[in-house]
């Protein structure tokens, strides 16, 4: 008969197993696509373009003519007894000051801006996404780097209590040893949790539960091909999405200074129907009206319109002003980092070779247990430098291709 304690085990162990699924294999364009499926932001986004495209008809507009019915009962407490009436009317507004045009030009304007909203959370999702993955990237990789000190460490611990009982050391060395190598194992617990976290925030980019597993198939490289900053002008001027939707709002502007300016045309609107009240009586009219006075308020309804007009000019000028001095900003930064990963590559090999030649003295005799632990902090530190530098590149390329409209240009074609 099976024990209870052996049952629990079991279960406990499957528990886990469900709870942590096996690890999927994910590139990174594969997670991108998975995120432009799954992103809150981008279900939001889509809904509210969709909402835009279904509002931009020429009935929300004002083109076709409206058809009521209406009916009254009445009863009267008197000689006269129940009387019923109904009518069904056809009214059309002929003419409105153009506003009927100028509201569908609206609409259309609307639509394009929603979709342009649309892309720039395609954007921000796929930067968020690429550097995302390379980030947990990066934290997996300083934990390789972190446990690579530690089994030096603890093979140094292992060294120096062997050579106490031999009798070839003393125990303030094996003291030393077991402080080093248990600092080592600090950092890389604190780091295990670093990479959990890491996952945890990619897994919340693409929608997915928390203890989703993958097997990130992109390598940890970065690009060095290098930039030419006129081109980079060019295609930022032309393509940057946010830019593109200052000029749609701009022109929105504009177009309601069009659509307030229409209140100063009359109305003429023609109406069809007939009536039925004991008999039938078709009617037809046609309305012509026009407020003489409204106490001013089509005049300062322009005036403020112009002036919203001119404050989103002003704020074109300055987001391509600004997104200018961001460019030339990234631009630097990248061609910097592409230095600084070289220097890191030369740095962490000079750093390997001293270590493996520290670690032979060490043994020796040659050099003692302080000057050997400099030699893994500098180890130490070029790797984890080198590790950054890459990430640092990776970010600079992602930041520059966003701002050019690389991404929506690449999922265009």
């Amino acid at each position: 008969m099976r024990s209870p304690w052996k049952t629990m085990t079991i279960l406990l162990i499957a528990l886990s197993a469900a709870a942590y699924p096996q690890s999927a294999e994910l590139s990174l364009s594969a997670a991108i696509e998975k995120a432009l499926e799954s992103n809150y932001g981008i279900m939001v986004s889509r809904s509210e373009a969709e909402i835009a495209t279904i509002n931009n008809h020429w009935g929300t507009a004002g083109r076709y003519p409206t058809v009521g019915f209406d009916a009254t009962a009445l009863t009267a407490f008197n000689e006269s007894g129940n009387t019923f009436s109904a009518s069904v009317g056809l009214n059309w507004v002929l003419f409105d000051g153009f506003r009927v045009k100028i509201t569908k030009s609206i609409l259309e304007t609307t639509e394009a801006l929603a979709s342009g909203r649309l892309g720039v959370e395609v954007e921000r999702t796929i930067e968020d996404v690429v550097l995302g993955y390379y980030g947990v990237l990066l934290e997996e990789e300083r934990l390789k780097v972190l446990k690579t000190v530690m089994d030096l460490s603890s093979d140094r611990y292992a060294y120096e209590t062997k050579r106490r009982s031999l009798g070839s050391t003393v125990t303030y060395e094996v003291l030393q040893a077991e402080n080093v190598f248990l600092s080592d194992k600090a950092a890389y617990l604190d780091q295990e949790v670093r990479v959990r976290n890491a996952r945890r925030n990619f897994n919340f980019l693409l929608a997915e539960a928390p203890v989703a597993a993958w097997n990130f198939t992109t390598p940890f490289t970065a690009d060095t091909a290098r930039y030419t900053l006129a081109d980079l002008r060019e295609k930022m001027t032309s393509n940057n999405q946010a830019l593109k939707n200052q000029y749609t709002n701009l022109l929105l502007k504009e177009e309601d200074a069009r659509l307030r300016g229409s209140d100063f045309y009359p109305s003429v609107s023609a109406g069809l129907g007939t009536t039925i009240a004991g008999s039938v009586a078709p009617y037809g009219n046609i309305r012509l009206s026009y407020d003489i006075y409204n106490g001013g308020k089509r005049k300062r309804a322009l005036q403020i319109a112009r002036i919203s007009e001119e404050i989103a000019r002003v704020e074109t000028e300055q987001m391509a002003h600004a997104l200018t001095n961001e460019l030339f900003n990234l631009y630097d930064y990248h061609e910097v980092r592409i230095e600084l990963l070289h220097v890191a590559d030369k740095s962490l090999a000079a750093a390997e070779l001293n270590l493996q030649m520290s670690e032979e003295r060490y043994r020796a005799g040659a050099i003692n247990s302080f000057n050997y632990r400099d030699v893994q902090l500098i180890y130490l530190e070029a790797s984890l430098r080198r590790l950054q530098a890459i990430y640092n590149l990776i970010d600079s390329r992602t930041k520059l291709t966003r701002i050019i409209g690389g991404y929506l240009q690449v999922s265009e074609n």
